[in-house]
């Protein structure tokens, strides 16, 4: 018999609302940055806050594992147990040093950039994306609890996933100068926005 190699793609994508979700918001921003000629600083502060909501469903996700390991996972150089006391350690951990390094990135925001934009707009994205990736949490939240996580790699992983952001950063202060310039980083990061969000919720 010949075996079967058929790809499983539902294996590695998952398009359910959370996603389809993050996809309008990331269109939004595209839309109003193109009508509203908003500035690299604008759109910075919104991805901002959606970095903040990141951080913030997987503090809840860290302190709710249920099935996990630690292997290569060291505290203060040390190997731990994947115990009750670990979890809650690293989630307030990560809290605090998410925490800090998005006050640093605000300062340095702040001291760059013009970000010309109203409250009114902020609220607008910040609560679309809080929506859309709080259904993502709830959605997964029972397909996680399946999984054996290693509270390493969830602990690390909002950080692999605001780096095209923070590329975004690095070279829209050198390199964006124009709309169409701007449009393309956009771009690059909604597609990685939405590549990150299936590697993390991928069955």
């Amino acid at each position: 018999k010949q075996k079967n190699s058929k790809v499983n793609f539902s294996k590695y994508f998952k398009l359910d609302l959370s996603f389809f979700l993050l996809i309008f918001s990331n269109i939004l921003i595209i839309v109003f940055a193109l009508i509203d000629g908003a500035s690299l600083g604008a759109i910075l502060l919104i991805y901002l806050f959606q970095s903040i909501i990141i951080g913030f469903f997987n503090f809840f996700k860290i302190w709710n594992l249920k099935n996990f390991t630690t292997d290569h996972f060291r505290i203060n150089r040390r190997a731990v147990e994947p115990t009750v006391g670990t979890k809650r350690f690293t989630a307030i951990f990560f809290a605090f040093h998410y925490g800090i390094f998005h006050i640093a990135y605000f300062s340095f925001l702040a001291g760059f950039l013009n970000f010309g934009i109203s409250s009114f707009w902020i609220f607008v994205f910040t609560a679309s994306f809080f929506i859309s990736h709080f259904i993502s949490y709830k959605q997964n939240k029972e397909n996680d609890a399946k999984k054996r996580h290693n509270i390493g790699k969830v602990m690390f992983f909002p950080y692999a996933r605001i780096f095209p952001m923070h590329l975004t950063i690095v070279f829209g202060l050198a390199f964006i100068n124009s709309q169409s310039v701007l449009l393309f980083f956009l771009i690059l990061k909604t597609i990685a926005d939405l590549i990150m969000h299936q590697i993390e919720h991928a069955k």
